[in-house]
């Protein structure tokens, strides 16, 4: 069985009005995953909350560096913990 964990991301960059959240949104539904995305206020950032298996997650945030083609994203902060099932889906928050 797949070791299961929490992720924490903030990527920073041109992330805004680029669909970058249904990007990700589809992305995490596509590799199973559940927890969310929105974008930060007064910040160009978007914040991503996700959990299930690790090797998923990694893809994720391989996935995440690169973006939709009208992205741009600057730079990615990373945070890692233990899973806590506390999602039942993904979803895009505003």
């Amino acid at each position: 069985m797949s070791e299961l964990a929490y992720l924490a991301v903030t990527v920073y960059g041109h992330v805004k009005g680029v669909y970058y959240r249904a990007f990700t949104s589809r992305l995490a539904k596509s590799l199973g995953l559940r927890g969310y995305v929105r974008n930060l206020p007064q910040m160009n950032a978007v914040e991503i909350n996700a959990e299930g298996p690790k090797e998923k997650l990694e893809e994720l945030v391989r996935q995440l560096e690169a973006g939709p083609p009208e992205s741009l994203v600057e730079h990615i902060d990373v945070k890692w913990s233990a899973f806590t099932g506390q999602f039942s889906n993904f979803e895009i928050r505003n």
